[in-house]
C-alpha cells in the first residue's frame, strides 16, 4: 500500500473539483483509435514535463513559467500521433463556441482557448494508417465531457493503446492528503516497456494499491505466465514514436506556476514505478499538471514567494508530489486491469483471468 490518506469518491481525475473529462473513440474497423479530453472551463494553472525521445505535443511552449499565458482550459490526450494534434482544433471550437478562453477583445466571446495537447502512437492498429482522429473527435470528446466517473481501459485515447505487448488503456486514480487536498491522475498507457512484472505475474505498482482498490488481485497461475511472458517478450520493435505513455496529474490545491512545473515532473516518478523501461528512445512520454486552485496549500503563495526548507509550504508540497506520483502508479494499474483484447493484441485479463478472483477492475 502507498501512500497515507483514501481514494476520492470517484477514485478519478475528476475528483478534482472544476475538472470534466471526455472520450471519444471508434473502434469499427478500420479503425482503433480515439481522443480523450480534460476540460477546465474556469481555467487551471497548468505545468508540463516531456521526456522521452519521440514525444508529439501542442502549446507545451506557452506552460513555460516565463510565458504570458499561465492556464489552459482543456488538455487533450489522443491517438493518432503527430497526425492526432487535429484532435485539438474539435476542442478549440467547442470551447470557443461557449465564449471560454483567454480574452483577447474588447467584445465577449473574443477568446482564444489555450489547449495543450500530447499524442500516442497508434498508427496502422486498427488495419487503417490514416484511421486516426480529427477535430470531429475532440469536439465530441468535448460535449460529452462530464465531471462524473471516468471510463477506464480501451476508451477515449487508450483505445488502440499497447503496453509491452498486451493491451493499454486509460487508467485514474485519485488521493484525499489528510488535510483534504485532493490530488489525482489520468493516463493513457501505450509504453514500449512493460507494466507487469515477469517474475509474479503482477502489475509492477499493484503494491501502491490502497486498501482493497485492485480488488482480490492473485499471482496468476503457472501457466498463464508463461503465455504472459510469450506476449510481453521484446520483439526489437523500432521506429521513432511507435509507443509512449501520456497524461494528467491534478491538484485543487493552489500551486505557483514552478510548483505546477514540478508536479508534472514528478508524476513521471510514478510511470517509472509502473512501467519498465520508461523514456526510452521510442516513447514521448508527456504529463500535464492542472492546479485548480480551490484550496490554500499554506503560506508562500504571493509573487515571488519561495517555500523555507524544512517550513509547512515545503513539508506540504513534498506530501503533494509523492501523492502525484503514487496516483500515476495506480492509474497505470487500473488501465492494465481494464482494458479488454483489441486488434490482435490480448489483454492481461485475457492472459491471465485466474488473477482477478471474482474482482471487478472497469468502470
Amino acid at each position: 500500500m502507498s501512500g497515507a490518506g483514501a481514494p476520492g469518491p470517484a477514485n478519478g481525475l475528476t475528483d478534482v473539483a472544476g475538472l470534466m473529462v471526455g472520450h471519444w473513440q471508434e473502434d469499427r474497423p478500420p479503425y482503433l483509435t480515439g481522443t480523450t479530453v480534460v476540460l477546465a472551463p474556469e481555467g487551471a494553472r497548468a505545468g508540463v514535463d516531456v521526456r522521452g525521445g519521440a514525444p508529439g505535443t501542442r502549446e507545451t511552449d506557452a506552460l513555460d513559467p516565463r510565458s504570458l499565458v499561465g492556464q489552459v482550459h482543456a488538455v487533450v490526450l489522443t491517438g493518432g500521433s503527430a497526425y492526432g494534434l487535429d484532435a485539438a482544433s474539435g476542442v478549440m471550437a467547442w470551447l470557443e463556441e461557449r465564449g471560454m478562453g483567454f480574452p483577447v477583445g474588447p467584445e465577449a466571446g473574443q477568446v482564444v482557448p489555450i489547449v495543450a495537447a500530447a499524442v500516442l502512437f497508434d498508427l496502422g492498429r486498427g488495419g487503417g494508417w490514416s484511421a486516426r482522429p480529427g477535430p470531429s473527435f475532440g469536439y465530441r470528446a468535448s460535449a460529452g465531457a462530464s465531471g462524473g466517473p471516468v471510463a477506464a481501459g480501451c476508451v477515449g485515447a487508450g483505445t488502440g493503446a499497447v503496453a509491452g505487448g498486451i493491451k493499454g488503456g486509460v487508467g485514474t486514480a485519485s488521493l484525499v492528503l489528510p488535510d483534504g487536498t485532493l490530488v489525482a491522475a489520468l493516463v493513457a498507457v501505450n509504453a514500449r516497456g512493460s507494466g507487469i512484472d515477469p517474475s509474479s505475474g503482477l502489475p509492477w505498482a499493484a503494491d501502491h494499491g490502497l486498501e482493497g482498490e485492485f480488488g482480490p488481485l492473485l499471482p496468476p497461475a503457472e501457466e498463464e505466465r508463461a503465455r504472459l511472458a510469450a506476449a510481453t517478450e521484446p520483439r526489437g520493435e523500432g521506429g521513432a514514436g511507435r509507443h509512449t505513455t501520456i497524461g494528467v496529474v491534478a491538484t485543487d490545491a493552489a500551486l505557483t506556476r514552478p510548483e505546477a512545473s514540478k508536479l508534472a515532473g514528478v508524476a513521471h516518478d510514478g510511470l517509472a514505478r509502473a512501467v519498465r523501461p520508461a523514456h526510452g528512445p521510442f516513447d514521448g512520454d508527456t504529463f500535464f499538471a492542472l492546479s485548480t486552485g480551490r484550496r490554500e496549500l499554506g503560506e508562500g503563495t504571493g509573487p515571488g514567494d519561495q517555500p523555507l526548507w524544512g517550513g509547512p509550504r515545503a513539508a506540504r508540497l513534498e506530501g503533494l508530489y509523492e501523492a502525484g506520483a503514487g496516483c500515476v502508479a495506480r492509474a497505470v494499474v487500473h488501465a492494465l486491469l481494464a482494458a479488454r483484447g483489441a486488434g490482435g493484441v490480448p489483454s492481461y485479463r485475457d492472459l491471465c483471468p485466474s488473477a482477478f478472483g471474482g474482482g471487478a477492475h472497469g468502470r
